[in-house]
């Protein structure tokens, strides 16, 4: 969000507040780009992708790239959209592995029938809400996103969009029209009784419903973040140069299945052989 009382999209239409000046700030500022990666990691574990293929997804106001170089890393492929050109100048000139297209996605999504593996949108939604121009009715223009996502996704797979609600209204607003063009799903809340780290994912199945996924931070009794020192017997040498665990160590495991558990699916639980080695057999 910026840094002035005022949202953003109350400041301007998007393809005038992200003007070259702006989409070059955006992307330079190393705490947006840290927040960036971090819901788009969570968009995509709230996606629940297999893990055995690449995945083709769409990017819902994709802005420069950083929620598609998130997609990029973990192996899929992925197309963007935004309405600002600013915008997509940058994620050209940072040479992003997707392909882009310039449009107002309250037009619709103008892809073929069940392209898409998923979709993921960081911080874009809630612009759907404003009507900046007369012709602009917010519902409609949401139901038209909505209705035309929904055939551009293949059935089984999920649509998760991170927002900022305005208030409760708004929030109604956005949920009925998904609901209304044939989703299933709900609100995700990640702390939710924290001021600073609360985040909204609305995670959307398409067909058959599936099990919502829990927020994080909703075990804990006061909603927040538990932060205490980890203290662990293995090396230094089991996590690489990113602090990320080493593929197929306990560590990684351990990461993995709650990584998956947190996708609402079934996952042993943990014993000490979690992570051992198999002796050899002959």
């Amino acid at each position: 969000m910026a840094g002035s009382g005022r949202r953003p999209e109350h400041r301007g239409p998007p393809e005038l507040f992200y003007d070259e000046a702006e989409a070059r700030k955006y992307t330079q500022n190393s705490r947006v780009v840290e927040i960036q990666s971090q819901m788009s990691e969570r968009a995509v574990e709230l996606l629940g992708l297999p893990e055995d293929r690449p995945c083709l997804l769409l990017d819902v106001g994709c802005g420069s790239g950083l929620s598609g170089d998130y997609i990029s890393d973990e192996g899929h492929y992925w197309i963007g959209m935004d309405i600002s050109p600013a915008m997509l100048d940058v994620a050209m000139e940072r040479e992003v592995e997707g392909d882009l297209l310039l449009a107002d996605v309250g037009h619709g999504i103008p892809f073929r029938p069940g392209m898409f593996d998923g979709c993921i949108s960081i911080s874009a939604v809630q612009w759907l809400c404003n009507a900046d121009k007369k012709s602009h009715s917010p519902p409609k223009r949401l139901y038209r996103f909505f209705s035309t996502l929904y055939t551009a996704l293949a059935r089984g797979s999920r649509a998760v969009l991170q927002l900022y609600p305005e208030n409760s209204e708004q929030l109604e607003l956005i949920t009925a029209q998904a609901m209304r063009a044939g989703f299933t799903g709900g609100m995700v809340v990640d702390y939710p009784n924290s001021t600073k780290a609360k985040k909204f994912f609305l995670c959307l199945f398409v067909g058959a419903s599936g099990t919502l996924p829990k927020g994080l931070g909703t075990e804990c009794a006061d909603g927040e973040e538990t932060h205490q020192a980890k203290f662990t017997n293995e090396r230094t040498r089991f996590r690489n140069t990113k602090g990320k665990s080493v593929k197929k160590s306990r560590d990684w495991i351990l990461e993995k299945k709650e990584r998956r558990r947190r996708q609402g699916k079934e996952v042993r639980a943990d014993t000490k052989y979690t992570g051992r080695k198999r002796r050899p057999r002959f």
